[in-house]
């Protein structure tokens, strides 16, 4: 992924707009939470208006975080992030927008015969097409497909060619007719037991049902960081499980089905269950 020169002025100009912006750090990705805002402990920030109960100056809730103010954006809590940033991102829902993600040419093909032309910006691997009016953001409505609008964020790459059209019912049907029908399978995962075969002290049923439960309620729950909320729970089940061989594929579905029905997709779930794993040495 190529840096953005220039970061905070081109942030500041978005904002300027009245888009709402926030930092990317390597990897296409929002600054995580600060140690007080690990796992929504602070109570997160219900839309990027306002703080809510959380009081953090930082920029760890990612859309959430949002803002056009540039007395935020250039204070000294968001310095630093400004200064490892690699690209800017914006709340698309914020900004009375909405963003239909084309990921490849197959996904542009089929857009450019079942959508209205709008605003069309390039991306590196496919096209981001813009229209005006807001929805609910979702993940994998069809091959190669996202749609990001309210709580939600997108990488900003340039202004575009085309004017913008109003957000057409296709899309709006498209959200509620395929995301059930294309929801990827849930990708079973395999947890060593631990070396030695050690006998295991979770392996009571109400014990293990309980805590697979609170994490499913843990993530269906969440209404902002769904990337952050969903890592957190996995890492806090594979710290308590994920050594002594508890964990049947079964019960890894059920989380990786919880995640997908906050519009996560399953390369996120096994990503981040994965990366949980390695910061745990499993």
């Amino acid at each position: 992924m190529s840096r953005t020169p220039y970061p905070l002025h081109t942030a500041l100009s978005l904002a300027a707009s009245g888009v709402p912006v926030l930092p990317l750090r390597r990897g296409k990705v929002p600054f995580g939470n600060c140690p007080a805002c690990t796992g929504n402990a602070c109570g997160g920030r219900p839309n990027m208006k306002t703080p809510g109960p959380c009081q953090c100056p930082g920029i760890c809730h990612a859309w959430a975080a949002a803002t056009t103010d540039p007395a935020v954006l250039t204070s000294p809590a968001w310095t630093d992030a400004w200064r490892r940033a690699v690209a800017v991102a914006y709340h698309p829902g914020g900004a009375g927008l909405t963003v239909v993600d084309l990921d490849d040419a197959d996904a542009i093909d089929w857009a450019r015969t079942a959508l209205p032309m709008t605003r069309t910006v390039r991306t590196t691997r496919g096209e981001h097409w813009i229209y005006q009016g807001t929805m609910t953001s979702h993940n994998a409505v069809r091959p190669g497909v996202d749609i990001k609008s309210a709580m939600s964020y997108a990488r900003y790459l340039g202004t575009g060619t085309g004017a913008l059209t109003d957000l057409p019912d296709t899309v709006r049907e498209l959200a509620v007719k395929e995301a059930s029908a294309v929801r990827p399978v849930p990708r079973s995962v395999s947890v060593p037991a631990q070396s030695g075969g050690g006998w295991c002290p979770h392996r009571t049923p109400v014990f293990l049902e309980r805590g697979i439960a609170m994490a499913e309620q843990r993530i269906t729950a969440a209404r902002s960081s769904i990337h952050a909320t969903v890592y957190a729970t996995f890492l806090a089940v594979l710290s308590t499980h994920g050594r002594c061989g508890c964990l049947t594929d079964t019960h890894v579905n059920r989380l990786f089905i919880a995640a997908q029905s906050k519009g996560e997709t399953a390369r996120h779930c096994t990503d981040a269950w994965n990366n949980a794993r390695t910061t745990l040495g499993l």
